[in-house]
Formats: structure tokens, sequence, C-alpha cells
């Protein structure tokens, strides 16, 4: 039985800012004792970002929502994600990471309305950003990237061991392109704070996620931003008759994915000017780990489109986490995995047979 409500952050940002990093060591900071829960969302079907948390600690439930569904104007995908997981969890902290190509005010909405009162206690909102990607018209200009500054109650900036070397090469200085930024949006009260995610977590950051968050009025805040509606967002999703669920139903379960006689499934998703392709392979096949990486910097230094690649995958070395973005690259050890996992966006629709070939040849025969 819930007897308070509880805490409930939504950490924001756009495609590779640092969101799943920022989470995983926040995780770390979780009081012994207590359960967090942690809902993901991802724009692609496949769903990796959860384990690429690789949380091992039994104190931890993470729920995945993939295919972007959790920002649509309905919002009852995001119900339905968030009432499994508190009534499996009973949380004493929640995290909801949306995709960084969904629009954040519509989660907001479902959150805060009126069953979630006594539920759900919304605190800061913080919005994740690197600064580098303000002179990318990309950014700069997109909607979602604008809308996601508008909700925060926080703006991180991140990867901030990155900038002189960025600030050498290009000029001027990126703290003061973000202040000139958020001022053109009228923004210039938000905070901001500084997070460099070798150094760790700041007690100014952590103490921000404790505040309880702001009303913000949207409508005119800046002219390029459109408030979603029903119709405007790509990402919506059938609602059928889900929203008869209750606040604690849990009979709603995820799909299951039909291998084919390869053991590969292949998912797609389309909007926000974006396109996806994800892969599962099934768990008994095993990837060479050097073809592996020769077949991921083939593909990242290949297609000038492509904005994203994260990949979960089992080798003859291990299993292996792999995050790319904008030509930022880490690779980490996990410590498990269910099967293997691999996912692209990009601005435009890939030749995705050519890659699932190309990734198929890296399997140890």
């Amino acid at each position: 039985m819930i007897v308070k409500a509880i805490p409930t952050n939504i950490i924001t940002g756009f495609l590779g800012v640092g969101k799943t990093s920022l989470i995983k060591q926040l995780l770390k900071t979780k009081p012994e004792g207590e359960t967090w829960a942690v809902l993901v969302n991802e724009f692609g079907e496949v769903g990796i970002d959860a384990g690429l948390m690789d949380a091992s600690d039994s104190g931890v439930q993470i729920r995945e929502v993939a295919g972007g569904c959790m920002c649509c104007a309905a919002g009852v995908p995001t119900q339905v994600a968030i009432n499994q997981l508190i009534a499996r969890a009973r949380p004493d902290r929640l995290l909801i990471e949306p995709t960084g190509l969904g629009h954040p005010n519509e989660i907001i909405k479902v959150l805060s309305a009126s069953h979630y009162h006594n539920v759900i206690s919304l605190q800061s909102t913080l919005c994740l950003v690197d600064a580098r990607k303000l002179r990318d018209e990309r950014y700069h200009g997109h909607d979602n990237f604008i809308q996601q500054l508008q909700v925060a109650d926080v703006i991180v900036t991140t990867k901030t061991d990155l900038y002189p070397e960025f600030e050498a090469a290009e000029g001027g200085s990126l703290a003061d392109n973000l202040s000139q930024y958020l001022n053109e949006l009228q923004l210039s009260d938000t905070r901001v704070i500084e997070h460099n995610a070798s150094q760790g977590l700041s007690e100014t950051l952590l103490d921000s996620l404790k505040q309880t968050r702001r009303q913000k009025a949207l409508n005119g805040k800046s002219a390029a931003f459109t408030p979603v509606t029903a119709s405007a967002s790509f990402l919506r999703k059938p609602t059928d008759n889900l929203a008869l669920q209750s606040v604690f139903a849990e009979e709603a379960s995820e799909q299951g994915f039909q291998f084919d006689a390869r053991g590969l499934v292949r998912k797609h998703n389309q909007g926000e000017c974006c396109f996806s392709c994800g892969w599962v392979v099934e768990p008994m096949q095993e990837f060479d780990f050097d073809k592996l990486m020769q077949f991921i910097s083939a593909q990242t230094q290949g297609h000038s489109a492509l904005l994203r690649l994260k990949a979960v995958m089992i080798t003859s070395d291990g299993i292996a986490g792999i995050n790319w973005s904008d030509g930022d690259m880490a690779v980490t050890e996990l410590d498990d995995s269910l099967d293997s996992r691999l996912e692209m966006i990009a601005t435009e629709a890939l030749n995705w047979d050519a890659i699932e070939q190309a990734l198929l040849d890296c399997l140890v025969v």
C-alpha cells in the first residue's frame, strides 16, 4: 500500500546527450534499503537503454517502453507502464527517461492528472544539453529540443570535459552560446548546472532533484515552439482500450519477439523526421568482438545521416555495451544480457538490408 506520493523526476534531453549515463550514476546514490524504479522510453522498437544501465542491484526496477509511444498525446501507454512499475516495485523514487525525440510536456501532463496526485510527487525536471550542439541547426531549431528546454526546472550541461577542445577548434564560448540561446527562448531564469560524468555527481545536482517542480507556462515562450496535439505527434500510437486500465493495473504484459529461422528479429520506426532500425539476435548466437567493432566503425563513419547507434551484444570477449553519438563512442563490459540488440537512428532511411547482412557476417560460425 502506498502511504506517500513517490518522488518523481523526468530526465530529458536530445539524442546522445547522456541521459542513460546520468541515470546510471544516480542509481549508485540510492540509499540502502530503498527501491528505485526507472521508466525508459526509446524511439526505436527493440529497447536497449535498460540493458546499457546494467542494473544488478535488486533495489532497482527498470521498465522499458519502446517505439516512442511514451510521448504520444493520448498518454495511455505511459499510464499503463507507470501503473505496472509502481504496482510491482512500490518504489521510493521514480526516474523517467523519455525518448530524445519525444515531447516531454505530454508526460508532464499525464503525471499531473488528478488520479496521480496522491501517487506521484513530481519534482524537478532535468534537461541535459551538450552545448556543442547549439551550433548545429538540426538541434538548435528542432521543436522537440526547444520544448525539452522549456519544460526544464534545471538545465544540465553534459560532456563539459570536451568543451575546451571544441572551443579551441571552433572559437567562441559555449557557455556564452547557451546563455544567449536561453535568452532568446526567454529561459534566462532557468538554473544551469555543469556536469562532467568522469567527475561524478555534484551535491548541487543531487540537491536539485529534490526540489518541487515549478509551474511553467509554455505557451508564448518561443515562436518556434508549437505545443503538440493529437494529430501533430508522429509518435502517437493507437490507444485501443488501454484507457480502461486502473492506476495499479498489472494485466498488460510486454510483447515478446518472434525470431525468424536465422534467430533474428528486425524492427523499424519512423517519425519526427527520423528513421530507426533495430535487430534482436537470439542469445545462443555469439558475435566475434573484433569483427563487430569493425562493423560499428564502418557504420558510424560511413553514414553522414546517422545520429545514433547503440547496442548490447553477446560477443566472444563477453557482453559489450556500445553507445555512439556524433563521433563520441563508449564501449563498456556488462554483466548479463538476455540477447543481443543493436539499433541505429538516422535522418534518412539507410540500406537496412545491406547493414543487416554486414551485422550477420560478424557472427561466430
